[in-house]
């Protein structure tokens, strides 16, 4: 009587150690290897890790900001000409109930010097404007050194320097003096940036009635800015431009600074899927990579895979054991890609000053590409391995 011989089953366990023992026997082209996965995994981790941290900066800076604040400039007349706003254009914008707070600006026909001896034409791209004492509340900026205009000074030659404008002329002190329109004006203090209005950190500011008394001001403001109740700002950009100018609505333009904020993380978000292209690219190569060291060991350890056939060994089995090695191996390099990627992620958005994130489905999501490398890679050299008759195999030298 003859008993039917079945094949010993290879456990979990026990195709995770003859897969390590496959890595560990060849440790530097295993390196090698799990180095592409490793940089391509890495490049897409980091990608979007600080694409979203650059994110949540932007919208904790709008949460910060607020999205309450219009602004309406002159635009074009019919005549094809640069329209101009009336006057009394803040006061009637005052007069909206839902507003909150109003500040304008106009601009002021001169140049501003460091000193008296550099030619007019050098302006380094810096505005002389008139403001009024209600700019810095409306805008919510905060004096970086020195103060802002009061009722006494905005009578006065003073000034306060927006960030950039005190980058160029190079003043970074208060009581320093610049040169606008023939005299001399005393530095008052320095703004910190102004993220819903970057104009105002490229220019030089006056007092409304200092600007009309020393530098032939016109009284007409180029920009109003002003803030509402959040749940009325689109009724009140409706009814804004009729507002400031009853007869010429129509040359009034009308605009919220948050809105460009919004844009470009639009824009951001684009760029990063082209670097999330770029990413997978690099990680197709490391694939590649793993594929041909795979191919690679198939072709070396023939006289190994024989034996095992010889012993017992079904095909199932040794396709199981190079189809380990090879997830093995992309798991590897996708771990280490993994890491780099969420520390070049973190010490990235430390230098730029942003809250670190790194998505959870980004890291999940990399992971899963590993895996599905790693099979991808492995599952031509495993079948090739599986095919091999075992007489072949330990004939071959």
């Amino acid at each position: 009587m003859s008993a039917s011989l079945t094949p010993a089953r290879l456990s979990a366990s026990d195709v995770l150690r003859v897969g390590l023992g496959g890595l560990r026997a060849r440790p530097t082209r295993v390196v090698l290897s799990a180095l592409g996965i490793a940089i391509g995994i890495a490049t897409m981790v980091a990608v979007i890790g600080i694409s979203s941290s650059g994110k949540e900066d932007l919208l904790r800076r709008l949460d910060r900001l607020g999205t309450n604040l219009l602004t309406a400039k002159p635009g074009d007349t019919l005549f094809g000409e640069k329209a101009e706003l009336p006057e009394g254009a803040p006061e009637m914008v005052r007069r909206i109930r839902p507003v909150t707070a109003v500040g304008a600006t106009g601009a002021v026909d001169t140049t501003v010097r460091r000193t008296d001896r550099i030619p007019e034409e050098i302006t380094h791209g810096i505005a002389v404007q008139a403001a009024t004492i209600e700019l810095l509340g409306t805008l919510e900026v905060e004096t970086a050194r020195g103060e802002w205009l009061n009722a006494g000074t905005a009578r006065y030659p003073a000034v306060v320097l927006g960030s950039e404008a005190a980058e160029r002329l190079g003043l970074d002190r208060v009581g320093g003096q610049v040169w606008i329109g023939g005299r001399w004006f005393t530095v008052l203090g320095v703004l910190r940036p102004a993220d819903l209005a970057p104009e105002i950190d490229r220019s030089v500011l006056v007092g409304w009635a200092a600007a009309e008394g020393y530098l032939g001001f016109d009284g007409h403001p180029t920009t109003i800015y002003e803030r509402s109740t959040d749940a009325s700002v689109d009724d009140v950009q409706n009814v804004l431009a009729r507002t400031i100018d009853p007869e010429h609505p129509e040359e009034v333009e009308v605009s919220r600074p948050s809105d460009a904020l919004e844009a470009k993380a639009a824009a951001d978000g684009a760029f990063t899927g082209l670097l999330l292209g770029l990413g997978a690219v690099a990680l197709l190569v490391g694939g590649v990579g793993v594929a041909n060291t795979m191919v690679v060991s198939v072709l070396e350890r023939r006289r190994e895979i024989g034996l095992r056939r010889s012993l017992g060994a079904t095909r199932g089995q040794v396709r199981a054991q190079f189809l380990a090695e090879s997830l093995l191996l992309s798991a590897f390099g996708g771990a280490a890609g993994v890491v780099l990627g969420a520390a070049v992620t973190v010490g990235f958005a430390l230098w730029k000053g942003w809250p670190p994130v790194v998505p959870g489905w980004a890291l999940g999501g990399a992971l899963a590409a590993t895996l599905a490398i790693g099979t991808a890679a492995g599952l031509y050299p495993a079948m090739r391995a599986a095919r091999l008759p075992p007489t072949t195999a330990l004939a071959a030298v």
